[in-house]
């Protein structure tokens, strides 16, 4: 899938640079054109170039000297050197420099197409290696119970497709890992996937963010910047907590989606973007739009297949399964001998109502890594490390059953006991719901409550009584 470039064309001579920029245009590519080294190396530190191509021999500084300076004021924009009077060691010079290539003049346009073509595949490479090292586990999707498997199924459906996302789910339970998951198993997994949160930008920001802006356009506009979505042409870009978008800007928003096109903030012409467009929200966006918070019309546009991803309360039987893989990650990070959990510190964890979902037991298993003792996480640490009174089986669990003498069986059916009364008591008898936040079929409380002595009809009485 063909790239659009953003380059930079420095040359002392008015007619290179004319022609130049025209075959770059013409093969839809976007140049900036510069007449010195000096004015180049402002615009490659105010602005993010695809590549840089720079004249050997020019007034003043030439392409050499020009190298040397963006390389010592860290700009990584890869360079190719062009001259009409190169020799070999001049071009030996230029790559120990850091030189991507040194073009002889006259150059054809096929040679010029084709260094730039290399020059974004190598960058698309480099940049595939760094975000694999840095996701290497961090971006992996863990789970084994039913609740998921309906996700998983879901995402593999849609994410071959073309269709734009909605994913709802409450914070912390992972939306931008499943969306970043759409975007790899997709068409444009070799594209970039860019993300914005809605949220976290200020209202008088967010449309530079999305569609950038030129030089000048506004009171600190220092060079021209590149939004969102051009960023992600021919990707994927991932708008977290849209429901939060200003009223404003979802008008410009819808205009986008219907049109392909953006403009940058000060621009006399639109840009043709061709992005796939995956949001998210914690919000209940129907409320919204009832609510006049949020516009009917972008919300049609933007909930074409709506994916729910539960919270950790009602996945529970993926806890132990987590909680292995964050053990391992934080072991990696740091450098630690990898540390076991014990049984009854996993069942702890798993009775616990884990307001911040997925994120909040990664931080959590980190924690009780660092407070563990005896080369294990036991029921002690976790009772330690988990905030007291927020469980949501909190007001009735207490380790005495646990902790009390007599055989491990015993002790994890009154634990079990314990916390299927908590749930029955925090949902005021309502079995389904019950069922529902343990992660068991309501057939099968049923059966977990015989098992255990637990009088279904006794708890009732007794719930209605104390209401």
């Amino acid at each position: 899938m063909p790239t659009k470039a953003h380059l930079l064309i420095v040359d002392d001579e008015a007619n290179t640079l004319a022609s130049l920029s025209r075959a770059f245009r013409l093969a839809g590519h976007e140049a900036i054109v510069c007449d010195n080294a000096a004015k180049a190396l402002e615009l490659a530190k105010a602005q993010h170039f695809s590549l840089i191509l720079s004249d050997l021999v020019m007034p003043g500084k030439g392409g050499l000297a020009l190298l040397e300076e963006l390389k010592a004021q860290g700009v990584t924009t890869p360079v190719v050197v062009m001259s009409g009077q190169g020799d070999i060691e001049t071009a030996v010079r230029a790559t120990r420099l850091g030189a991507l290539d040194f073009l002889e003049k006259p150059i054809s346009t096929e040679k010029l197409l084709l260094t730039v073509e290399n020059a974004l595949k190598l960058q698309r490479l480099e940049s595939e290696n760094r975000q694999l090292r840095q996701r290497l586990g961090k971006h992996e999707i863990v789970w084994q119970g039913a609740a998921m498997q309906r996700v998983m199924a879901q995402v593999e459906r849609v994410a071959p497709t073309e269709t734009r996302v909605c994913i709802l789910g409450e914070t912390g339970t992972g939306k931008e890992l499943v969306a970043r998951t759409i975007h790899e198993r997709s068409l444009r997994s070799g594209g970039a996937f860019v993300t914005l949160n809605c949220a976290a930008v200020p209202a008088e920001l967010i449309e530079s963010e999305l569609f950038g802006h030129e030089k000048g356009s506004f009171t600190g506009a220092a060079g021209r910047h590149i939004g969102k979505f051009e960023q992600a042409d021919h990707g994927t870009i991932f708008l977290d907590e849209i429901g939060d978008m200003p009223l404003a800007m979802q008008a410009k928003l819808l205009r986008v989606l219907e049109e392909g096109e953006v403009e940058r903030i000060g621009g006399d012409r639109p840009v043709t973007v061709d992005v796939r467009v995956v949001v998210a929200t914690h919000r209940d966006l129907q409320a919204r739009v009832r609510e006049e918070k949020f516009r009917q019309d972008l919300f049609h546009r933007i909930y074409v297949f709506p994916l729910v991803l539960p919270p950790l309360r009602e996945r529970r039987e993926d806890i132990p399964l987590l909680v292995e893989h964050f053990a391992a990650q934080v072991s990696a990070q740091n450098g630690w001998k990898p540390l076991p959990f014990s049984a009854m510190a996993l069942d702890a964890l798993q009775a616990f109502s884990w307001p911040g979902n997925v994120r909040e037991l990664r931080n959590m298993v980190e924690r009780l890594m660092l407070l563990a003792t005896d080369n294990q996480v036991d029921l002690a640490t976790v009772e330690l490390a988990v905030p007291t009174g927020s469980s949501a089986a909190s007001s009735s669990i207490s380790s005495s059953s646990i902790l009390s003498s007599g055989p491990l069986s015993d002790r994890v059916d009154a634990f079990e006991r314990e916390v299927i009364l908590a749930e029955l008591k925090r949902s005021h008898s309502n079995v389904s719901a019950a069922a529902k936040s343990l992660g068991l079929e309501r057939s099968h409380l049923y059966k977990k409550a015989e098992q255990l002595g637990i009088d279904l009809r006794a708890v009732r009485r007794e719930t209605e009584s104390s209401e």
